[in-house]
C-alpha cells in the first residue's frame, strides 16, 4: 500500500463529536516509480472511465457504478492486483480504490482492461480528504487497508493511518454491520491496530475465536500476495483484523 507526505487534518466538524482533539492523519507517502508504456495507455483509456474526480461534494455512487449495490472502499491500493482478484471474486459489490500513486493507478486500470471489470472506480486522491468530503455517513459497506505502511521506528509511529480520529472518521462512514478489514506483516503495527479499532466504541471485533488473540483468519476474498507468500515461507506472520460497526 502507499501512502502521502502531505498531512491531511481531520477538521473537527468531519469528526465524531467524542474525539475532542482530532488530529493529523496521512493516508499516503510519496513512493519513486515511473509509469511504464502500457500503464500509460490504461490511464489514456480507460482512465476517463473509471478514475473518478476528486470533488468536495457526496459521491453519488449509484450514478458512478450505473446500479445499486453494497460499495467497499480500498485505502492505497499500490500496484491494484489484489484489488482486481477481489473485484473478479465479488461481482455483486463495488470497489472505491484510493490512490494517489500514478503507476499504480495505471496498473490497476490495465488489470481492469484485461479482466473486463466493470465494478471498479478510482479516486487519485488522499483518502481523508475523500472520507471527508465525498463519502456520506453510513455509505461504506465496508473498508480495505491492507499493509499500510507501518513505520517501524518508535518517532514514526505517529505517522501511522490507523490512530484512533481516523478510525473515529471510518466508523462514521460505515453503515450498522459494514466492516474494516485491516492487515499487516509487521506485529508491533498489529497489536496497534487491536488497540485502536477495539477502542472505537462503535466497532466490534468480528474475531471471536479466544486462540487467535483478537486476530481474524484470513477472509477468503482476499488472495495472498506474491510478497506474503514469500513472506509466509520465510515464517514472517500476517495479521488480518476485522471489526463491524455495530447496529444502534
Amino acid at each position: 500500500m502507499t501512502a502521502s507526505t502531505l498531512p491531511s487534518e481531520v477538521p473537527p466538524s468531519a469528526t465524531p463529536a467524542h474525539v475532542p482533539h482530532p488530529k493529523t492523519v496521512r493516508s499516503f507517502v510519496r513512493r519513486a516509480g515511473r509509469t511504464t508504456s502500457g500503464q500509460a495507455k490504461a490511464l489514456a483509456e480507460l482512465g476517463p472511465r473509471f478514475v473518478l474526480p476528486y470533488t468536495a461534494q457526496p459521491l453519488d455512487a449509484q450514478a458512478a457504478f450505473g446500479r445499486r449495490a453494497p460499495l467497499v472502499l480500498e485505502i492505497g491500493f499500490g500496484m491494484g492486483e489484489t484489488t482486481a482478484q477481489i473485484a473478479l471474486g465479488r461481482p455483486d459489490v463495488d470497489f472505491i480504490g484510493c490512490e494517489v500513486h500514478e503507476p499504480g493507478v495505471g496498473a490497476l486500470l490495465k488489470r481492469i482492461g484485461e479482466l473486463g471489470l466493470t465494478n471498479i472506480r478510482i479516486i487519485q486522491h488522499d483518502a481523508v480528504e475523500v472520507l471527508q468530503h465525498m463519502l456520506p455517513p453510513a455509505s461504506l459497506d465496508g473498508v480495505h487497508i491492507f499493509f499500510p505502511d507501518p513505520w517501524h521506528k518508535k518517532r514514526h509511529h505517529k505517522r501511522r493511518l490507523i490512530q484512533p480520529p481516523f478510525v473515529a472518521l471510518l466508523a462514521s462512514r460505515l453503515k450498522p454491520g459494514g466492516y474494516v478489514h485491516c492487515a499487516t506483516d509487521w506485529q508491533p503495527y498489529a497489536e496497534q491496530m487491536l488497540q485502536v479499532l477495539g477502542a472505537e466504541p462503535r466497532l466490534a471485533n468480528t474475531s471471536t475465536d479466544p486462540a487467535l488473540g483478537g486476530y481474524a483468519p484470513r477472509p477468503a476474498y482476499r488472495p495472498l500476495t506474491k510478497f506474503e507468500q514469500r513472506g509466509l515461507r520465510l515464517g514472517h506472520g500476517v495479521w488480518d483484523l476485522v471489526f463491524a460497526r455495530r447496529h444502534e
